[in-house]
């Protein structure tokens, strides 16, 4: 089983409820992309089905951990997203609710159903399983995934074990990267962007995608300090219309600006974003009015591409909001 660093006091929750056989059937782990819920999801699958626990949690070496581990385990679902939103939607709701029925085949009597990533699950969909996680079978298990539990209905949350999962200090992830067989160079350039995240420094040093849409957020973030509205426009037009581009480099820009507003009021503070001499030179021009005001444009351009609303015409928008903002 894949180890898991820093989140202590998460894993010793997670093996206290298994030692008391407190285990819930449906719970939630939420925190920022690369954070490691996904691991935590298969962990706490692990953690159900293994057959031979013990204090420190899943043995990792029975049939039933090396399943998961592999995801070829027989009653361990990773439920599909559909349509160009990567959502889950009530049909998906409804197929699961006439599969739960069918009992497992494992030994230790357990299905479970894993929704990873749900940022686009809609409100029909919740309700389709509100009673099936409301009152489940003895042998059903829910696992949900997402950035924030308000992806959920407050009646979903209120029926689930709710786990923020953390990122890892800089340390634990350089440590983590070490032992993965990353070399030095490549593992602090990858921190010095993404600092404690794991998930997202591997795709740094992994994913040539990953340091491009770094790159184009080091060129957007210029673009405003220099306030070139040009420059800006043909940074952002370089995206096209690719969703998760779009998402992500407005997620890395929203970090910097947040970055700023804590720097202008505290030199000595962390940072998250991946630019941090940008973040202190905007916190030289920018108040933290406008800092909020830069965070409110980013955040209303993410979610009008979670509406599907042209890319194109989003990043116009967000690009005349910021220059207004700060001209």
């Amino acid at each position: 089983m894949k180890k898991i660093y820093g989140n202590k006091y998460l894993l010793s929750t997670l093996n206290n409820m298994r030692k008391n056989n407190r285990l819930a059937q449906s719970v939630i782990f939420y925190g920022e992309k690369g954070s490691g819920k996904k691991l935590f999801a298969d962990y706490y699958a692990s953690l159900l089905l293994c057959e031979s626990p013990d204090d420190n949690g899943p043995c990792g070496k029975c049939p039933a951990c090396r399943n998961v581990n592999s995801g070829t385990h027989p009653d361990v679902y990773h439920v599909a997203s559909e349509g160009k939103l990567e959502g889950y939607t009530v049909k998906i709701a409804r197929e699961v609710s006439k599969d739960v029925f069918i009992k497992p085949n494992n030994n230790t009597a357990r299905k479970i159903y894993i929704f990873r990533d749900c940022h686009n699950i809609t409100v029909q969909a919740q309700n389709a399983l509100l009673k099936l996680i409301e009152e489940p079978p003895p042998y059903a298990c829910f696992i949900f995934t997402a950035e924030s539990k308000s992806e959920f209905l407050p009646t979903i949350i209120s029926r689930c074990v709710c786990f923020g999962v953390s990122v890892c200090t800089e340390e634990e992830a350089a440590h983590s990267l070490t032992d993965s067989g990353f070399g030095k160079e490549e593992i602090s350039a990858a921190i010095n962007c993404f600092h404690g995240n794991i998930g997202r420094c591997t795709g740094y040093i992994l994913d040539d995608n990953v340091r491009k849409q770094v790159d184009l957020t080091k060129r957007i973030t210029n673009s405003i300090i220099r306030r070139d509205e040009y420059e800006l426009n043909a940074a952002f037009f370089t995206l096209g219309n690719n969703r998760n581009d779009i998402h992500e480099i407005l997620s890395m820009i929203d970090s910097l600006i947040r970055d700023a507003a804590i720097l202008s009021r505290d030199s000595s503070a962390g940072t998250i974003g991946c630019f941090k001499e940008a973040s202190i030179k905007l916190s030289d021009m920018l108040t933290v009015y406008q800092a909020v005001s830069i965070h409110n444009a980013i955040e209303k351009g993410c979610r009008a591409i979670e509406a599907n609303v042209n890319g194109s015409l989003v990043l116009a928008g967000v690009c005349a909001d910021i220059m207004e903002i700060i001209a």
